[in-house]
């Protein structure tokens, strides 16, 4: 029987090199509007970093709060262009990791941390370049007992997020792009750009047309003088 709660799963596949590269001039707000706006990492995990942009490939890891022992072997296990996804639980009490993993990564050639918990040497990541999302920021330092889970399915504020998983971050947030949907979804954002660029020519000549607002405000029966 399987130690559930405490193991180490291998991970069976991942997004490829090549498709993570096309989304590097990618935004999130195109990745959320092509998946319905129905996914996200919640506006609770907020960027410690702003230099660098994050994409990679998810390596997932499920903790007990306040605890990162999965999270130092998940490091030894990351290959480069991983990004660390953690769920501890959302608790901000104990800090998951801190400047010296963020090291580990970035010699390991991971690159970023997503973690549904806290942080803590914060000045590390604000003055460097390595991207990283959290729920706070604490002093005070983890356990590392366990238990915990290495490549399992996890979720943050309702994004589920499976190993091998796309993973993107920037300014507005995070967000998970299942690996068999990616090209799919990079398809339809190109349209939106083309389309986004075109709304933008419009709004300088003064072409736009807004009369879609009146329409929407009559079909609702909104009324004004």
């Amino acid at each position: 029987m399987e130690n559930i709660g405490f193991r180490i799963l291998k991970r069976e596949s991942k997004v490829s090199s090549t498709v993570i590269k096309k989304f590097e001039n990618v935004v999130t707000p195109h990745v959320s509007d092509n998946m319905s706006r129905m996914f996200s990492g919640g506006t609770k995990l907020k960027p410690y970093c702003m230099l660098g942009k994050l994409l990679g490939a998810a390596l997932t890891v499920k903790t007990r709060p306040g605890d990162n022992l999965m999270v130092h072997k998940a490091i030894d296990l990351a290959e480069p262009g991983d990004v660390l996804v953690v769920d501890a639980g959302g608790d901000t009490t104990n800090a998951i990791v801190g400047e010296i993993m963020m090291k580990l990564s970035i010699k390991k050639g991971i690159k970023g941390f997503v973690i549904n918990g806290a942080i803590r040497d914060s000045s590390a990541f604000w003055n460097g370049d390595f991207p990283v999302y959290a729920r706070g920021v604490t002093h005070r330092g983890p356990y590392k007992d366990g238990p915990g889970e290495i490549n399992v399915p996890i979720s943050i504020d309702g994004m589920v997020i499976q190993p091998g998983d796309l993973v993107l971050g920037d300014e507005d947030g995070v967000i998970a792009i299942p690996q068999t949907l990616t090209l799919d979804i990079l398809e339809h954002i190109k349209s939106q750009e083309k389309n986004e660029l075109e709304i933008f020519q419009a709004i300088e000549n003064g072409s736009v047309d807004r009369t879609w607002v009146d329409a929407i405000l009559k079909e609702k029966g909104c009324e004004w003088n």
